[in-house]
């Protein structure tokens, strides 16, 4: 152990000149094929061929990304495992979980990859077109509309709380393990709605699987300039997914730094630009400093929907 960490002192003190020498390994706390796994490979692809050394994805979903986060956690703070996540182990579970087996103030914060609004998507036979349509449909019948989540805590999951809360609706939540399970229910017509990133979910609204109704972004999206804001109806209503980077506590500044100039990097090349696009993404990248005050925003604002729409573990 004492020669674990005295090498890990003099990478430090060396600047992480030669990091990565053996292959990178990145936890994805959720299923493959939703957004959450989809960002950071697409940055993983782009820094194995800058750094020569594989860069790998390994999922390891459930307990709403607490298992994953929990392992990268533990793991050693040697840069060689990292953890890219979405927002509920990293700023919405301490305020829903009575304990985790992790602190997730503790990571070493990197770099926020990406940004993407949620969107409210029906099935095709969803008898509401609009918003409006959507909240006079639920008064109606209370309690009766199925709506899919990404899982307990997720930004999904309380998106749809905080709908219910200012339009004064009840639906049926129906929490699953990650995007990817949740919208296969949703196109198979298990369940008529859901509250989810545009991600994924834009893709199958373009085959005509999905209905788009609103994005809750603040202002109408450039790329989708026909679909309302959530706010046009409900002012105020804003929710996004942020995709982050984040090391085990105790891993050297050096390459904390290290990682996060080319995690910059890799955002700022063109040839990534379209496959972000794709996704509905917005870049971020930044400093960990601002990482780190970023992430503690975000703490604040779910919490706060937490407390007031009362939210509780299912």
């Amino acid at each position: 152990m004492a020669g674990r960490i005295a090498a890990l002192a003099a990478v430090s003190s060396a600047g992480a000149q030669d990091y990565p020498t053996p292959a990178v390994r990145i936890i994805v706390p959720f299923p493959a094929g939703g957004s959450a796994d989809v960002v950071p490979r697409i940055v993983a692809e782009w820094l194995s061929r800058k750094w020569g050394q594989p860069v790998v994805i390994e999922n390891r979903p459930g307990a709403a990304g607490n298992i994953g986060a929990e392992l990268a956690y533990k793991a050693e703070p040697d840069g060689y495992t990292l953890l890219s996540a979405p927002p509920p182990p990293l700023v919405i579970n301490q305020n829903l979980y009575p304990r985790l087996n992790f602190d997730p103030t503790q990571f070493e914060k990197i770099a926020v990859l990406a940004r993407i609004p949620n969107a409210l998507v029906v099935t095709p036979t969803f008898p509401a077109k609009t918003v409006a349509e959507t909240i006079a449909y639920a008064k109606a019948n209370p309690g009766k509309i199925n709506s899919a989540t990404q899982g307990n805590g997720s930004t999904s999951h309380l998106t749809s709380e905080m709908f219910q809360m200012i339009a004064g609706v009840q639906f049926q939540q129906v929490p699953y393990t990650g995007t990817a399970p949740a919208l296969n229910d949703l196109v198979a017509g298990s369940v008529e709605m859901m509250f989810d990133n545009l991600g994924v979910s834009l893709a199958l609204v373009n085959g005509d699987k999905l209905r788009l109704l609103a994005v809750a972004s603040r202002k109408r999206m450039a790329s989708l300039p026909n679909v309302p804001t959530f706010a046009e109806t409900l002012p105020g209503f804003e929710s996004e997914a942020f995709y982050s980077v984040v090391a085990p506590p105790k891993t050297p500044a050096a390459i904390v730094n290290k990682i996060n100039a080319d995690i910059n990097e890799a955002l700022r090349q063109s040839e990534l630009a379209p496959r972000f696009a794709t996704l509905s993404a917005e870049t971020v990248g930044g400093t960990p400093k601002e990482t780190a005050d970023y992430m503690r925003a975000e703490v604040e604002r779910w919490n706060k929907v937490i407390k007031a729409a009362n939210v509780k573990l299912q």
